[in-house]
């Protein structure tokens, strides 16, 4: 999935094993997760998420209050709202009358504000997505804690007492110290031949603790109806191949070695050894990389997911590898196909296993099996990984408070168990009702635009069309919940709730290949404050916790919520036709519904918004990626015209309010510049450039409105000015 504005999380989202997960996705702008990018091969979904932001005041509805405390007394949770922090509302004090909107539209909306508001120290970027985050956050911290102290707790309330508990008991874990680990620890080391490591590949596959590669399912390109299993690219450490091949990026690779050297040292191996041992690490690391796709290429090639194969073809593609025994060893069927993405990976460490000396392998098992795991180990380990995932990759001051670390491995592993209690006292529906008639009115808007597209033919207008209708969208959370039974939780051991877990959640991945999708699953918990688009169910998805100012907010003014949610609600529809979701159909099927002449002429205007970002400079010599970000800034684009459109038509022929002063299409276009507002580390930022398909905020605030006639219209901006493109450079896609 792709989110829409990853908020980054100080210690990067687990999966499976303790290794990482691997979204194959459009990707959300909500947690930037690099390290380890394996494992759960969930969402494949090359989603559109957009993250969420938070801000100052929020007050709900008497209505909306009334309905939450009536649900929380009905699920024994209570919210003590005194204690919330406050949401990012737009406010005329926060412009800047010293800048021209014309010229420098980001100052005049955001210069101030991002001038008083510094990054927290456990923070690498600060704004409104990341204010809702800790909103949500400290509502999920008073869950978490209700929870722990309930005698006699099941189910959900169990699950997340015993995470919460544990990972709060300090003392414990740092008198557990590396024991958790000492079984994989020992079998590692036993390890005497190639046969021997592929072995252990496999059983600790089969725990949910891939360290090399990704592995999972999703729904099949050519039959979105059913799922296949996917098998992905991984195994790398830093956030992406070019880290080990650009001169750039030596810096970071040095201090690689030297965390990879002090991980092996803290988990028993002599310091000498530890040297060496991290230097075999980055030349095996090193050479994955080369046969690995980097972030741009997998963010603007779907088809690279999709390389459907048998396991006999698999099996003399990667002979000391052979995958029907991979299947047969996590229990589940021999597929009569699967796809084997990125094969020239999966064929390298296939040779690897041949020629790679044992040792060599056993130092980088060894090491990748502590460092997934040190978050949640003693206090030497999580220093270790923060200083060197946080501090020096992304420019992190300090190391988040043990609760918010806590919260972020609830979320990363039973998220949606915390979700269920969640929404009981912190969304109601009202608010998912006023939700459904955004959706709709945008949807009108969207058709519209597709109608009286000039550009595009009737024939490929018709396929376009189809697609509309067939949009499914989801608001707040599932109407079925996720099933949680035979997952055992204690209070013995942080760590060992967390790997019982991955082993749960993995195991119930499996369960799904070779049976039809469950098309009432989401991927995203509630409490995330994000949203996507999935091609390959044709969804919408829109947590709860993203319903609140400046996105959505029950008591503000029309224009306001349309600038706000409504970009959103656009920007993820238009994912359907950005320049990967339009190679998926109607059903979700990967295939090609366009006219050769459509499909040139699209191009075009996509070539035209590339070049546009490519001329974007985020810091000294270091530009915006207009092909990674491509996605994006077609849905911000498509997104944020189509919410001007609806906004238009719901206002009618209604008096504009002036509200404040401003006009109703002023506030419109200043209350998406307000959703942008966001200050980065230099670390972060650089770290973005390189991976993020999502452009730095200030830029995607002024991108698209710079393209929109309305804009200049709503403050009188004259041709020549900054924020008024040229007839022949100005961009329209959708």
């Amino acid at each position: 999935m792709v989110p829409l504005g990853s908020i980054p999380s100080a210690t990067p989202a687990r999966a499976s094993g303790p290794s990482r997960s691997h979204r194959i996705a459009t990707r959300p702008e909500s947690v930037v997760t690099f390290k380890k990018p394996q494992v759960l091969l969930l969402s494949l979904s090359i989603a559109a998420a957009l993250v969420g932001c938070t801000g100052k005041d929020a007050a709900a509805p008497a209505n909306d209050a009334k309905t939450k405390e009536a649900a929380a007394a009905d699920s024994g949770y209570k919210l003590d709202e005194s204690k919330l922090s406050g949401v990012n509302r737009f406010s005329k004090d926060d412009l800047d009358p010293s800048k021209d909107a014309c010229t420098d539209f980001g100052g005049y909306v955001n210069g101030k504000w991002l001038a008083a508001n510094t990054i927290p120290g456990d923070r690498t970027s600060w704004g409104a997505f990341e204010m809702l985050d800790e909103r949500s956050q400290t509502i999920q911290r008073q869950l978490a804690e209700q929870a722990a102290a309930k005698t006699g707790a099941a189910g959900v309330d169990k699950i997340v007492g015993d995470f919460w508990a544990t990972g709060m008991d300090a003392a414990k874990i740092n008198e557990q110290g590396i024991t958790p680990l000492k079984g994989h620890l020992d079998a590692i080391a036993k390890l005497d031949s190639k046969e021997a490591v592929a072995e252990y590949l496999r059983t600790s596959a089969a725990k949910g603790e891939n360290t090399l590669f990704g592995f999972g399912p999703e729904a099949d390109f050519k039959d979105s109806r059913n799922n296949i299993a996917y098998a992905m690219q991984g195994g790398l450490g830093l956030p992406d191949k070019e880290y080990y091949e650009k001169a750039e990026h030596k810096d970071k690779l040095a201090a690689y070695q030297k965390h990879v050297a002090k991980v092996l040292e803290l988990s028993g191996v002599p310091a000498a050894d530890a040297a060496t041992q991290a230097q075999n690490v980055i030349a095996f690391e090193t050479r994955l990389a080369k046969v690995s796709k980097s972030s741009e290429d997998l963010s603007r090639d779907a088809e690279l997911f999709y390389n459907p194969v048998s396991p006999a073809d698999a099996d003399k593609l990667a002979p000391n590898f052979p995958w029907t025994k991979f299947f047969e060893s996590q229990g589940v069927a021999v597929p009569a196909k699967f796809s084997l993405a990125i094969p020239a990976f999966h064929a390298e460490v296939s040779k690897m296993l041949g020629d790679v000396p044992v040792d060599q392998w056993q130092a980088y098992l060894r090491f990748h099996t502590v460092d997934a795991a040190a978050p949640y180990l003693s206090d030497a380990f999580v220093q270790e990984d923060f200083a060197f995932y946080s501090e020096t990759l992304r420019g992190q001051k300090k190391l988040k408070e043990r609760g918010k670390r806590v919260l972020d491995t609830i979320e990363g592993q039973v998220g949606e168990a915390l979700g269920q209690m969640y929404v009981k006292v912190a969304f109601s529906p009202e608010s998912k009702a006023r939700m459904q008639t955004l959706v709709a009115n945008l949807s009108e808007a969207l058709k519209a635009r597709i109608e009286n597209l000039d550009w595009m033919s009737d024939e490929t207008k018709k396929k376009a069309l189809e697609k509309w209708a067939a949009f499914t969208p989801k608001i707040g959370y599932p109407d079925k919940w996720r099933e949680w039974t035979g997952l055992s939780t204690d209070r013995g051991s942080f760590i060992g709730n967390v790997m019982a877990a991955q082993e749960f959640n993995y195991k119930w991945n499996l369960g799904k290949i070779g049976k039809p999708v469950d098309r009432t699953e989401w991927g995203m918990p509630p409490q995330m404050v994000n949203a996507y688009y999935n091609p390959l169910q044709n969804e919408i998805v829109f947590p709860a916790a993203i319903l609140q100012p400046p996105f959505f907010d029950p008591n503000a003014t029309d224009e306001m919520n349309y600038g706000g949610i409504g970009a959103v609600i656009g920007h993820e529809m238009t994912h359907g036709y950005d320049d990967q979701g339009s190679r998926f159909g109607a059903s979700g099927n990967f295939e090609n519904w366009w006219t050769p002449a459509d499909t040139k002429g699209f191009t075009g205007r996509t070539d035209k918004l590339i070049n546009q970002f490519n001329g974007y400079e985020a810091a000294a010599g270091k530009h915006v990626n207009g092909k990674l970000t491509l996605g994006e800034n077609i849905a911000d684009l498509g997104g944020l015209a189509t919410a001007y459109d609806a906004m238009k038509k719901a206002a009618g022929t209604t008096p504009d309010p002036m509200t404040d002063g401003l006009s109703r299409d002023q506030r419109f276009f200043l209350n998406w510049g307000t959703v942008w507002r966001r200050n980065f580390t230099e670390q972060e930022l650089d770290l973005r450039l390189k991976t993020d398909p999502h452009a730095p905020a200030n830029f995607r605030a002024i991108g698209a409105p710079s393209n929109l006639p309305a804009f200049a219209a709503a403050f009188s901006c004259k041709a020549g000015q900054p924020m008024v493109r040229a007839s022949d450079s100005q961009v329209v896609i959708w």
